[in-house]
């Protein structure tokens, strides 16, 4: 028997799991790198403090299952400024082992991509608050 329910929790669990340790280094360590990066675009640097809402909110909601379209939405905006704040609009070379140079980002976006249009599932927080999937 296939359980379409429990895939989309392994989904989850993989991006917004992956994700959070992102955050969480940057709540140890703070965003100086990601403000630079910023700044160096011409982009405003009070941007930075959104790294906290798609690494570590985005992520936790999408762990638990609450409004994981929304959440998978925010988590691609972010990696999205991620590309643009890193590499510009240079994003078609290849990095020093051969891969795309936005590979890793890809690899965020596309399965919170597949979380928005599939929804997160059954398996979640919203069991216990009654409210439908």
């Amino acid at each position: 028997m296939i359980n379409h329910d429990f895939g989309k929790l392994i989904l989850r669990v993989c991006v917004g799991g992956l994700m959070l340790f992102h955050g969480i280094f940057k709540l140890q360590y703070g965003i100086d790198g990601v403000t630079g990066l910023l700044e160096s675009r011409g982009l405003p640097t009070f941007m930075a403090y959104g790294v906290y809402v798609g690494e570590i909110l985005a992520p936790l909601l999408i762990l638990i299952g609450y409004q994981v379209r929304l959440a998978a939405l925010v988590e691609i905006f972010t990696m999205l400024i991620a590309i643009y704040s890193v590499f510009g609009f240079s994003i078609f070379g290849l990095d020093n082992t051969g891969g795309w140079v936005i590979e890793h980002q890809l690899l965020y976006i596309l399965p919170c991509l597949a979380l928005f249009f599939m929804g997160g599932g059954r398996y979640g927080i919203h069991i216990f608050l009654k409210k439908s999937y």
